[in-house]
C-alpha cells in the first residue's frame, strides 16, 4: 500500500513563492502519473498539475506558467514549485497517485497525501 505525505505550505504574500513535496512510501513510484489538486473553503476539489510515467506534465490554467511540477524516482518525492502566488491560490493542497498516466479527475487517483495548507495574503 502507498502512503503519501505533503510538506512545505505555509504562509506566503502575493507574488511571493513556495515549494511543496509529496513523499511517497510503501512501494517505488517509477511507473505511477503524481497529481496536485486543492481545495478551498467552499469550493470544489479542483485539479492543479501533473506528472505522469514519462515525465510529461499538465497544468491548469489558472497556474500555467507560474507553478511547475517535477518528481524524483530515486526519492520517491514529486515537487510542485509554486511562483507568483496569487490570494486566489489559497486553498489545502493534496498529493495523489495512479497508474501510468495522469487525470483531472480526482476519482481517478487510488492514493491521497491528507493535505498541506497554503495561504497566500493580499
Amino acid at each position: 500500500q502507498v502512503q503519501l505525505v505533503e510538506s512545505g505550505g505555509g504562509l506566503v504574500q502575493a507574488g511571493g513563492s513556495l515549494r511543496l513535496s509529496c513523499a511517497a512510501s510503501g512501494r517505488t513510484f517509477n511507473n505511477y502519473a503524481m497529481g496536485w489538486f486543492r481545495q478551498a473553503p467552499g469550493k470544489e476539489r479542483e485539479f492543479v498539475s501533473a506528472i505522469n510515467w514519462s515525465g510529461n506534465t499538465y497544468y491548469a490554467d489558472s497556474v500555467k506558467g507560474r507553478f511547475t511540477i517535477s518528481r524524483d524516482n530515486a526519492k520517491n518525492t514529486v515537487y510542485l514549485q509554486m511562483n507568483s502566488l496569487k490570494s486566489e491560490d489559497t486553498a489545502v493542497y493534496f498529493c495523489a497517485g495512479r497508474y501510468l498516466v495522469w487525470s483531472v479527475k480526482e476519482s481517478d487517483y487510488r492514493y491521497w497525501g491528507q493535505g498541506t495548507q497554503v495561504t497566500v495574503s493580499s
